[in-house]
């Protein structure tokens, strides 16, 4: 894995672009000094390296002593971050309110209570107009300290005015906050384990979200708490396998940006997640036209100024985008053609690559190794899922288990029989130590077992068996989940008619045979 640098000042110059850092320069030297030249020397040497090194950063700047360092890239981070705001605070709602709230208080120090309190007013309009309700607190809470303290108003009733917007405010914060929660806590147990495996794990997850709901949550009003609960019903439907509910909280989640469209500038990331977990849905759901119509759709949105002028939205974008476009190959069955976007990717995982969770890599190596071993490419999918197998990480433990079950199934389609009786039962041992194992997993580790023994000549019919031992399955979802890692059956399939996987996938999604 390449070396992931933790210094925060390094990572900050590297996410620069070129105007950002040309209007860094002009910032600096407005504002100079002996200490900000300095500054501009120490943001040249490190924008120069391709890897942070402390040692070679003071060979190379000798009027750079160790222990000024420290105190030297803590001035320089502040002052790169004080260039940004000043060229970003027409992008973000959020700066923009930031700053009228400074002038606010600004205004009050300097003893004008009226202009203040007329700020703070305007403040409460354009928070209300974009959902922005912690603004609204913050205000309200200022507005209360300054009509404490100072008498400003005649009317009579604005202490009562001012504690009934404090508790309207406060009750939607309190539900939003529990709704986020919910969110997050589903989303996090979905980040380690998976999809539900069983019963029990299903049952746990149901359990607790049922204990979390809020009771009012079905009558909640305003964006951010409709956000958050329609996430909270998207990823308790997804762990529990129930796709068709994922599709409908996932479109309830895109249409809310849809009523209200000035939302998808203010939380993009939310609105590029949604769209993501629709494509999830569809592709799930196996609906094709439906995909490419969204997928369309995605595609053109990339292209704005919304994305296109912002670095996270940029990442998070490429992300997305390119793990649907992957699927797409997944869906029709054109794995080879699919294998024309890796270098693209593999350039992208490089370039973003200390922005990018650890999450997203392991699910592109996964879908990259899926379409190697798609194409017939056997040892590149080995290349891939060795990625995963190799690095230590603990999230996802299915794809963990599925990428070596995969690995498995590529060396035995090369012949290595040699290293198959250790991967059987280390993978077997892995699995179960993991509770990864179901019946339809059983029923393929016995089938490895039993080939070592078997003639290539009478292979076939024990191919044909295992199919049909493994259909028996199709209805039970706890059964299936192995076929949205891995579709074993369409992999026997191509063993007993002696051709490619993606020429049996093709044909079923030709024919419209694929599964409901």
């Amino acid at each position: 894995m390449p070396n992931r640098s933790s210094d925060t000042l390094f990572q900050l110059i590297k996410s620069l672009e070129k105007s950002e850092k040309r209007n860094f320069k002009l910032y600096i030297k407005r504002n100079s000094g002996s200490e900000d030249l300095k500054s501009i020397q120490l943001f040249d040497a490190l924008d120069k390296m391709e890897e942070y090194d402390e040692a070679q950063l003071l060979k190379k700047n000798k009027n750079l002593l160790k222990q000024q360092l420290s105190n030297a890239k803590a001035h320089l981070y502040r002052e790169i971050l004080t260039s940004l705001r000043l060229i970003r605070n027409e992008e973000n709602v959020d700066i923009q309110l930031h700053e009228q709230l400074d002038f606010a208080r600004i205004l009050y120090n300097k003893g004008l209570y009226l202009q203040s309190l007329k700020t703070l007013d305007k403040i409460k309009e354009q928070a209300r107009a974009r959902n922005q309700i912690t603004f609204l607190l913050q205000v309200l809470f200022f507005e209360k300290t300054i009509e404490a303290l100072h008498i400003t108003r005649s009317m009579q009733d604005r202490a009562d005015q001012l504690a009934t917007e404090v508790n309207e405010v406060n009750s939607q914060l309190q539900l939003v906050s529990q709704l986020s929660n919910l969110s997050l806590e589903l989303y996090s147990w979905y980040i380690r384990n998976g999809v539900a495996r069983n019963e029990k794990e299903e049952e746990a997850v149901q359990d607790f979200f049922e204990k979390n709901l809020p009771p009012d949550a079905s009558q909640c009003q305003g964006f951010y708490a409709k956000l958050y609960l329609y996430q909270s019903y998207t990823w308790y439907a997804f762990i529990r396998q129930d796709f068709l509910s994922y599709y409908r909280y996932t479109q309830k989640w895109v249409d809310l940006f849809e009523k209200e469209p000035y939302m998808v500038a203010i939380e993009t990331s939310h609105y590029i997640k949604g769209m993501h977990n629709l494509l999830g849905a569809h592709f799930d759901l196996l609906n094709d036209q439906k995909f490419r119509e969204t997928l369309e759709q995605f595609e053109k949105f990339s292209e704005s100024d919304i994305v296109q002028n912002n670095v996270n939205n940029r990442i998070q974008m490429f992300i997305y985008l390119y793990i649907s476009k992957l699927n797409l190959h997944f869906i029709d069955g054109t794995f080879t053609a699919g294998l024309g976007l890796v270098p693209y990717i593999e350039e992208k995982l490089k370039e973003y690559w200390i922005y990018l969770d650890r999450h997203r890599i392991l699910v592109f190596y996964y879908k990259i190794a899926c379409l190697y071993f798609g194409s017939g490419d056997y040892e590149q999918t080995i290349v891939y899922l060795n990625k995963i197998i190799n690095w230590k990480v603990d999230l996802r433990t299915d794809l963990q288990c599925y990428s070596r079950l995969l690995h498995l199934i590529a060396h035995y389609e090369l012949g290595n029989f040699q290293l198959l009786e250790y991967l059987t039962k280390s993978v077997y041992r892995f699995m179960a130590k993991m509770g990864n194992l179901s019946l339809v997993e059983e029923e393929i580790f016995k089938f490895l077992r039993k080939s070592f023994n078997v003639t290539p000549d009478k292979l076939r019919p024990e191919f044909e068996k295992l199919v049909e031992k493994l259909k028996k399955y199709e209805k039970d979802r706890f059964e299936t989940r192995a076929s949205m890692y891995l579709d074993v059956i369409s992999w026997l399939e191509s063993k007993i008619q002696h051709v490619p996987v993606q020429d049996v996938i093709r044909e079923k999604y030709l024919s419209g045979n694929r599964r409901d």
